[in-house]
């Protein structure tokens, strides 16, 4: 029997609660995939790009209009982010950028900083290529605990992975906490793995900031990116990587193996839609549905400790209605309820009761009405 090279499931939370949702004819509010239609003039520019004849591979780095595109976008950020054709590379999604990014530093025995709860394919990328994880859990409210994450580096740490904005939390760091990030590894090696697929999606005035912002860090970190959020066509698996030249370099001799360019239509139709692409507009549009889904809960025996910041969640606490376990809860709710979440517990390496579930307000908002309308009838 072949064994498993890394301490994850076979099957992941979010594959098992669509799963259990799809058997029970639950509404889905566990994975976080919209269940509404993306942007007409994406659909069309994806045609087109086959239509021009985009068809064939594309560079390894990325499609050039799409990297003078993103170079342009990331200019214009409000908070302006300089970067070069040389910090770019393109990515069949998100996961596969952190896990590559992992691949092109990590050796056997060396150790990487996960914070936790944190996304459930961080882990198993370390272990795959032979790193072991270190823990450390983030505060209350899901702020860094930046003493604990100071006592736990060694002369074998080879990195930290940092996920901002947050999933499952939807927390956004503050440019102190890259601040107090830098100023700890500063006289190190170590280099920060940043998951930042969130980056657009920020509401109540909270702005975003990346590690590739941060004039120490930039040097040495990857920024990860994902189009999939930035557009909410999760199924096109298209992200991008930010990197130094010397980071980027050593990405590319692992991402060259592996997959070595992206889909050449989906690159022509992304680059092209960031020219017309409005990110003020796509963030309200994000905002509101996150105020809906809370508006629609506002009744609900669940307990909000804090509006996520960002992100495609919201966390919600249930121990008002049941002292049942997070992944029971989740269940129960699934088959009884008809509605399916994310226990927090799933985020976390060693399963405790949190309490909390994660549910995903990027739906429809029949969909966010539906499954309030039976929490309604399941819970009072």
């Amino acid at each position: 029997m072949i064994k498993r090279k890394h301490s994850g499931s076979d099957l992941t939370i979010f594959s098992e609660m669509t799963a259990l949702a799809q058997k029970h004819d639950a509404v889905n509010l566990s994975q976080g995939f919209p269940d509404y239609e993306i942007d007409d003039r994406l659909k069309k520019l994806l045609g087109e790009g086959t239509l021009k004849n985009f068809n064939q591979y594309a560079p390894m780095a990325g499609l050039p209009m799409l990297i003078d595109n993103l170079v342009e976008f990331n200019q214009q950020r409000k908070n302006t982010l300089s970067v070069s054709k040389e910090n770019i590379t393109v990515s069949p999604g998100a996961s596969y950028g952190i896990y590559t990014a992992l691949a092109a530093i990590v050796n056997v025995g060396d150790e990487v900083i996960v914070l936790e709860p944190c996304y459930d394919s961080y882990v198993p990328a370390i272990e795959v290529n032979g790193g072991t994880p270190v823990f450390v859990s983030l505060k209350n409210h899901f702020e860094v605990d930046f003493e604990a994450l100071k006592n736990v580096i060694t002369v074998k740490t080879r990195a930290i992975i940092v996920n901002s904005p947050h999933n499952p939390s939807g927390k956004i760091w503050k440019q102190e906490d890259w601040d107090q990030l830098a100023n700890i590894i500063d006289n190190s090696e170590i280099t920060v793995i940043s998951d930042e697929v969130y980056d657009l999606l920020t509401y109540d005035h909270h702005e975003f900031y990346s590690a590739f912002h941060h004039p120490k860090l930039r040097e040495r970190c990857f920024s990860i990116f994902s189009f999939g959020k930035m557009f909410h066509a999760t199924g096109w698996k298209v992200g991008y990587v930010l990197a130094s030249e010397e980071l980027s370099l050593a990405y590319r001799r692992v991402h060259q193996y592996l997959s070595f360019s992206v889909n050449a239509p989906a690159q022509y139709a992304l680059a092209k839609y960031l020219e017309i692409f409005d990110v003020e507009e796509n963030r309200k549009f994000m905002q509101q549905k996150r105020d809906f889904f809370l508006d629609s809960f506002k009744d609900l025996p669940f307990t909000l400790s804090e509006k996520a910041e960002a992100g495609y969640f919201q966390i919600l606490d249930f121990r008002k209605i049941t002292d049942l376990s997070d992944k029971d809860f989740a269940v129960w709710l699934t088959q009884n309820a008809k509605v399916a979440g994310i226990p927090l517990s799933a985020f976390y390496h060693e399963t405790a009761n949190t309490g909390k579930t994660r549910f995903c307000f990027a739906k429809k908002e029949e969909t966010i009405v539906n499954a309030a309308e039976l929490l309604q009838k399941a819970l009072w």
